[in-house]
């Protein structure tokens, strides 16, 4: 783990960060100092915990509302035999659960 110091709001903050992870952090720190700043500089909230709060209500409301990714399928056995696939699915199914119809 590699330590990395960054500002937020001109605050000096220290956080420890996988190698090769650098970026990834100065981007997310960026966006953080970004959304603080858009609060504070709109006057209304001046403590900082307060500020910190709602950036990140905000943020995490920005990703709650990206679309989910679409699911990833497995490749039927051939084209237009997903009926096959399934009925093989469940035959595997029913085989681990056993005579007794239970995982567990």
């Amino acid at each position: 783990m590699k330590q990395v110091e960054f500002t937020i709001l001109g605050q000096s903050y220290q956080l420890r960060c996988p190698e090769g992870g650098e970026s990834r952090l100065q981007s997310a720190v960026a966006t953080v100092d970004r959304e603080m700043s858009a609060i504070r500089d709109a006057g209304k909230v001046k403590a900082r915990e307060r500020i910190a709060v709602l950036a990140a209500l905000n943020l995490a409301y920005q990703l709650a509302s990206r679309p989910e990714p679409a699911p990833a399928r497995a490749p039927a056995a051939a084209a237009g035999d997903d009926d096959g696939a399934l009925d093989a699915l469940i035959r595997r199914v029913d085989g681990a659960l056993g005579s007794d119809g239970q995982l567990l």
